[in-house]
């Protein structure tokens, strides 16, 4: 089995193409949706965070995400050490999860996966990207959100030329079409892999 960690920006697709792949019989390791699950449902991970940030954190049993945000976000050090308690969770429930594919491939989705270290757990590394202003559009259309809160976001983020560096595969995504047609591609190269053939960059 091929792990493939795929990342991108606000905006670039990236949760679009999971889609994509999963229609094509993938399965996508969501790590946003996951970190939300543990800090929830993980005592262990519970008691840390409480540790660290007070009981007020939990209310009825549930994170109040918009208070730890406020806090992490105003204090490197309080996210590093948020960051400290959750990614190494991460990385082992995925490594559990894993476990029990029986897929020829699967997808690691994470918009800091290389921040987080999250790609020493894949095979290959999947960064999709798109052009700034397309960008914008799309999160301004799904969301409500201003342009320029949208460009706050991206500016907090790694560039799309830093992710094309980085990356072992790029897909520049334009239309849903092309996007579509460049999952396809990729599907056939994993899958090829993971049944013993060899892709080369």
């Amino acid at each position: 089995m091929i792990r493939v960690g795929i990342t991108g920006g606000i905006g670039s697709g990236k949760s679009t193409a999971c889609r994509m792949f999963e229609e094509l019989g993938a399965a996508v390791y969501d790590t946003d949706a996951n970190a939300k699950r543990l800090m929830n449902g993980d005592a262990e991970i519970r008691r840390r965070l409480t540790d660290a940030f007070g009981d007020g954190i939990y209310i009825d049993g549930e994170l109040d995400r918009a208070l730890l945000a406020s806090i992490v976000f105003a204090d490197d050090s309080a996210l590093a050490k948020l960051n400290s308690i959750v990614h190494p969770a991460v990385r082992e429930d995925f490594r559990r999860w894993c476990e029990g594919r029986s897929e020829d491939y699967v997808l690691l989705e994470s918009a800091i996966l290389f921040e987080a270290g999250f790609d020493t757990e894949v095979d290959r590394t999947l960064a999709v990207v798109a052009p700034r202003n397309l960008r914008i559009e799309r999160v301004c259309r799904r969301s409500g959100m201003m342009p320029e809160q949208v460009e706050s976001r991206i500016a907090h983020q790694m560039s799309d030329d830093e992710l094309r560096e980085r990356a072992d595969y790029t897909i520049v995504n334009i239309t849903l079409d092309y996007l579509r047609s460049d999952v396809g591609q990729l599907d056939k190269m994993f899958r090829y892999e993971a049944n013993g053939g060899k892709i080369r960059n």
